[in-house]
């Protein structure tokens, strides 16, 4: 099964008040070192996978650039990258190629490398619209640089664009929210995410939001109710012009759902390189179904060469990850293709678990097939937990 890779690029051009991810600003000078870094792993990708224990593959039909902001880098950096790539993978043709793009940053010069090196897809992080509610958050952007990046992208040939949008920023109302899934359809992408604001200890918006306090406009956040109905609502009205929902985050046109982040949903094999990236394989020792290893969160670390965390999936552990990854998409679980690869058994005992969502309303049942309705998905990571703990 061919491979999706993904290349973390960690560096922003201003850290975002709601981002809990590692990316941050940094000088441009560590840029260089990054790559060359970036670029040894994928050079020794053989060796390294080896030593993990997972099964080997070199063809590769998605590579997904995300951060952080890749288009911050140099175009010579970004090419550099590419080129690296292609002479240590088969790339198939019609591979999906995807870069994630902060609005403003798409120069003539970074959309000329973006069509030299074959990305035929690009991820906007608009997160809104509205102007004010994307300087609250600490966006570079306003809507206009929005639009004209969509326009400067098909210009060059390049119409698979996603925008993402966040329910729940400081200022937003009922009636700004609408406005931003009003433009992100009036604007005719072929595909959305639509987030639900993150709060958590990660964030500086939200440990200010834990705390209780007013920095980072966190006395404008709208509360939890309002943040589920206006996730709702987008989804009710992408679904009503034709982007269809088929996982929890993600609206798509018929032939535009995003193949690379579907690979982590399918539990399909993918390699990371870079800051905090994540690689899945398939293992090659008795009672290793699966391998998963990742390069640290840290910057300075990672540039050190700290080496790799790597953890095994037990047959249990791959049917949990089975489980609440395909109960991420719309299209739910099949229950029989999952016995035939776990056995019946295995599947027995989630039988109450399921029963239990089935009966409260957060999950639908139709033959073989297990999915989550609205409620469920708006309670989802209290769905996934009762999984991950199902007794074995």
């Amino acid at each position: 099964m061919p491979l999706g890779l993904y290349i973390s690029v960690p560096f922003c051009r201003t850290k975002c008040s709601y981002c809990n991810f590692a990316s941050d600003v940094f000088s441009r000078s560590v840029f260089q070192r990054y790559v060359d870094r970036v670029g040894a792993d994928m050079e020794r990708a053989t060796e390294t996978l080896a030593q993990m224990g997972g099964r080997i593959q070199s063809v590769v039909d998605s590579i997904y650039l995300g951060g952080g902001t890749p288009t911050v880098l140099d175009v010579t950096q970004l090419q550099r990258l590419f080129a690296t790539i292609s002479r240590n993978f088969e790339v198939l043709s019609g591979a999906e190629i995807t870069v994630e793009c902060a609005p403003g940053t798409l120069s003539p010069l970074v959309i000329d490398a973006l069509q030299h090196c074959d990305v035929n897809r690009v991820s906007l992080g608009v997160q809104s619209f509205v102007d004010q509610e994307a300087a609250s958050v600490g966006r570079l952007h306003n809507r206009n640089t929005v639009l004209d990046d969509i326009a400067s992208l098909r210009a060059a040939g390049i119409s698979n664009i996603n925008v993402d949008l966040i329910a729940g920023l400081p200022h937003q109302t009922s009636e700004s929210w609408a406005f931003s899934v009003e433009q992100t359809i009036a604007s005719q992408v072929p595909h959305a995410s639509v987030y639900m604001l993150e709060v958590d200890e990660d964030s500086r918006l939200g440990r200010e939001l834990i705390a209780g306090g007013t920095k980072y406009h966190a006395h404008y956040v709208p509360d939890e109710d309002l943040t589920a109905d206006l996730y709702l609502s987008a989804c009710e009205r992408l679904e009503a012009t034709g982007m269809q929902q088929y996982e929890i985050s993600n609206f798509a046109r018929p032939g535009y759902a995003s193949r690379h982040n579907l690979k982590y949903w399918t539990r399909q094999p993918y390699l990371g390189f870079g800051v905090d990236a994540h690689s899945m394989l398939p293992g090659l020792e008795e009672g290793v179904e699966a391998v998963r290893f990742s390069f640290s969160d840290s910057l300075e670390s990672y540039i050190a060469g700290i080496p790799v965390n790597r953890t095994q999936v037990s047959p249990q552990g791959a049917l949990e990850e089975a489980f609440f990854l395909g109960l991420r998409l719309n299209h739910g679980v099949n229950l029989r293709q999952l016995a035939a690869t776990f056995g019946e058994r295995a599947i027995a005992t989630f039988d109450d678990t399921i029963a239990d969502f089935v009966q409260t309303g957060l999950m639908e049942r139709r033959a073989d097939v297990i999915r989550l309705t609205l409620q469920g998905r708006l309670l989802s990571n209290e769905v996934f937990g009762r999984f991950i703990s199902a007794p074995t």
